[in-house]
């Protein structure tokens, strides 16, 4: 029998809901199940077999992130089903930056007022974001929390633990004056500066449903909304391709913050502004809200989602390796001798 508590749920916590959700996000989570997962959901730990055949030392790498401000945009549209996809690709990104391959992630979803479907909804964008990054979706947690967020909102987090053969993991050491830089497209936004492009376009009062012809004919909440590209496929393809020396995933901080984190002392990044492809939201935020164009670098991935750092002579492999995978990847720049990390040309 399902326990139940009359006095819980008059405090505003209706655990019999969360029995509900847990049933109807279980079809999602079958569809992540891999090798070494376990299929049972709703115990205390999530399992999962690692499978370490081929590798001489192999090593875990775990990232964790949340959706941040950008759930305010689905709350607004009353839609929730691409906020997961956020949620694995900021975690299942960083990973793959290390060289390493994702293999499970857990979520966590934080409400004011249990809603089974809209758990559900959410859920099945962890899933989805799993299935894309080719990762499994072992577990999670769901906590009803009355007088803590509004009935009507949710906050969304969780982490991902990946494996890579100690001798593959990426050594940025190995980077040179010359190697190129390679851009892999963004599908917008992503999941960082909401809280500049909700202030810049006044969300709360805006029209998100009007259809807009500098954004392509979507309305501006769907480009807002629009889900972080995940690049684990594509770069692990890669990996077997070429020697990758560095990878950056740019997020919070944009260009100026991240790409340096990927070259060793004494290398930038030279980036050709005019080879960067951005994209017309960024164009629209920038006019929108008349901000400098160092503060968008700084702040906003400006279309470019992955940095990746190859050889020269590897460059054309690379580009041929990541276009066959699906990614439109190009050459936005090059490494140079200097202190100063990023500069924009």
């Amino acid at each position: 029998m399902k326990s139940s508590s009359e006095s819980y749920k008059a405090a505003g916590v209706d655990i019999t809901a969360g029995y509900r959700a847990v049933e109807l996000m279980k079809r999602h989570v079958a569809r992540t199940m891999i090798p070494g997962a376990d299929t049972a959901i709703g115990g205390f730990g999530g399992l999962f077999e690692l499978d370490t055949k081929g590798m001489e030392h192999p090593v875990l790498v775990s990232g964790t992130d949340g959706v941040g401000t950008k759930l305010k945009l689905a709350f607004l549209m009353d839609k929730h089903d691409t906020v997961g996809i956020d949620c694995v690709a900021m975690c299942v990104n960083d990973i793959i930056c290390c060289g390493a391959k994702p293999l499970f992630f857990l979520d966590y979803v934080a409400v004011g007022k249990n809603q089974p479907e809209r758990v559900a909804e959410i859920v099945s964008g962890v899933a989805e974001g799993c299935v894309q990054a080719g990762c499994a979706l072992i577990g999670g947690e769901t906590a009803e929390m009355p007088g803590f967020y509004p009935p009507d909102e949710y906050d969304l987090a969780g982490f991902s633990v990946g494996v890579v053969d100690r001798e593959k993991i990426l050594d940025k050491s190995s980077i040179r004056p010359g190697d190129v830089l390679l851009a892999l497209p963004s599908s917008g936004i992503h999941s960082n500066g909401f809280s500049l492009v909700r202030k810049v376009f006044d969300v709360e009062r805006a029209d998100l449903h009007l259809t807009l012809d500098c954004l392509g004919g979507r309305t501006l909440g769907e480009a807002l909304l629009a889900p972080t590209r995940i690049y684990v496929k594509p770069m692990l393809q890669l990996f077997e391709a070429v020697r990758v020396k560095g990878v950056a995933h740019i997020t919070g901080g944009g260009f100026f913050e991240n790409i340096p984190r990927s070259l060793p002392a004494g290398m930038t990044a030279k980036i050709e502004k005019s080879a960067v492809k951005v994209l017309p939201i960024f164009d629209l935020l920038q006019k929108t809200g008349g901000i400098p164009e160092r503060d968008m670098f700084n702040t906003f991935n400006m279309g470019v989602g992955m940095c990746v750092t190859v050889a020269k002579e590897d460059a054309d492999k690379a580009l041929a390796t990541l276009r066959a995978a699906g990614e439109d990847a190009y050459v936005m720049g090059e490494v140079v001798a200097s202190d100063e990390g990023v500069t924009l040309c």
